[in-house]
């Protein structure tokens, strides 16, 4: 629930501000009150700890709504002007993500040797990393030229959205492994959970967001 109020809130708000700030000390008072049950302090306060974090890191995925929010209009005669601003920037992130994750499987499938965080995800490697990277850029650079913004804001939008891409994706197999869990879930058959399909987004939205926010205002 209060993950799902955080989401929420970013859709009804336009802009980002303190509402969110709210929402969060509201939530961790209400959870800090629920561990009160638990008889031994020693779990009350991993229970507490536990409840508010899970429920923050699920709420990120609220900014791609704040990204909406935030898009800069386009200006006349953009090729995407169809789109809007908010439709458009968040494509942008959607097509930046995925060809992130497509140039990192095919370029580490076929050329990957020297891999990093193995204690994470044994499958990263640094030929992957960087085909995801170009791919990401590439493709950024397209949209971008869409939305009437200049081709060379993807030489640093697409390293961005591919490195916290790349991190939001880790993030959930270190907590997989600390759970002792292959997948987050099996809601989608040969996929896993759905956390498993947008955790690249929960690190790629907040940080398109304050790209946005620093480039435009």
């Amino acid at each position: 629930m209060f993950a799902a109020a955080l989401v929420f809130d970013a859709a009804i708000v336009p802009a980002i501000d303190a509402s969110g700030l709210l929402l969060v000390a509201t939530g961790t008072i209400l959870a800090a009150v629920g561990a009160f049950t638990r008889t031994d302090p020693r779990e009350g306060l991993p229970t507490w700890f536990a409840t508010v974090f899970g429920a923050f890191y699920a709420s990120m995925l609220g900014f791609i709504l704040r990204l909406g929010h935030q898009a800069p209009a386009l200006p006349d005669g953009a090729p995407l002007g169809a789109l809007g601003a908010d439709r458009g920037w968040i494509v942008l992130l959607v097509l930046a993500v995925w060809s992130f994750d497509t140039g990192a499987y095919v370029i580490g499938k076929r050329f990957g040797r020297r891999t990093f965080l193995t204690h994470i995800s044994p499958s990263k490697t640094y030929a992957g990393l960087i085909g995801g990277i170009v791919a990401a850029t590439v493709v950024s650079g397209l949209v971008l030229v869409g939305l009437g913004q200049p081709a060379a804001s993807a030489l640093i939008v697409g390293p961005l959205v591919s490195l916290a891409a790349q991190a939001g994706d880790l993030a959930e197999s270190m907590l997989k492994r600390a759970a002792g869990a292959k997948d987050s879930g099996t809601l989608i058959p040969g996929h896993g959970g759905v956390l498993d399909r947008v955790d690249s987004f929960l690190f790629a939205a907040p940080v398109l967001a304050l790209y946005v926010l620093a480039a435009f205002r």
